[in-house]
């Protein structure tokens, strides 16, 4: 069962990566396993995984420099910052200047052709720009997420700063896989407890 996996089912559940909120919207539904007595949604892991694994396809039909990932929330920080030093690719942490995908005539001007946020709603501004400018969304969506504008759900507790790092550990060495950068069974330059460190 365990080889299925992007990673062995143990890390998934170790971080919590499964557990969602106790609010559930009509988008999420489908990810959804069961609800616990405690009210909180759990996702299914199997259709996490699959996610983790169609984005990482998705990501790697793109140059690095033509991705930009952002997290508003500061519990993704570390583990964007480390993914960008093991990809390459752009990451914004903390508030996103609006007009950055829109406004050429600002110098810091980003042209990107895809763009992956940690959260939809802290990152609201930086997804309705992208709609703007015709560039596919991929997003963390946890249970209570609503999916409009975004064109590729990736289910996951975006809560959790050792779920957001296990997702982009997992993330970047199917990444660096699927572009021919890593062979089977090779791992990452940056092991996956600096991913999950508190």
């Amino acid at each position: 069962m365990t080889e299925e996996f992007l990673t062995p089912l143990e890390n998934y559940l170790k971080v919590g990566l499964h557990i969602g909120t106790k609010f559930r919207t009509k988008y999420m539904a489908p990810f959804i396993y069961k609800v616990r007595p405690d009210g909180l949604a759990v996702l299914n892991v199997q259709k996490i995984d699959e996610r983790i694994g169609v984005a990482s396809q998705f990501l790697s039909q793109y140059e690095p420099e033509d991705i930009m990932i952002v997290s508003r929330r500061e519990n993704g920080w570390q583990a964007l910052k480390l993914f960008a030093e093991v990809t390459g690719v752009n990451v914004i942490t903390g508030r996103y200047r609006p007009g950055l995908l829109t406004n050429s005539q600002l110098e810091d001007f980003k042209e990107i052709k895809l763009l992956m946020v940690v959260d939809p709603l802290p990152d609201k501004n930086v997804v309705k720009d992208a709609q703007v400018m015709g560039i596919p969304v991929i997003a963390c969506c946890d249970t209570n997420n609503e999916a409009n504008n975004v064109d590729l759900v990736v289910p996951c507790n975006n809560k959790g700063k050792k779920s957001l790092g296990l997702l982009f550990y997992v993330l970047a060495k199917e990444y660096l896989k699927a572009r021919g950068l890593l062979k089977d069974g090779e791992d990452i330059k940056i092991p996956l407890d600096k991913f999950i460190e508190d």
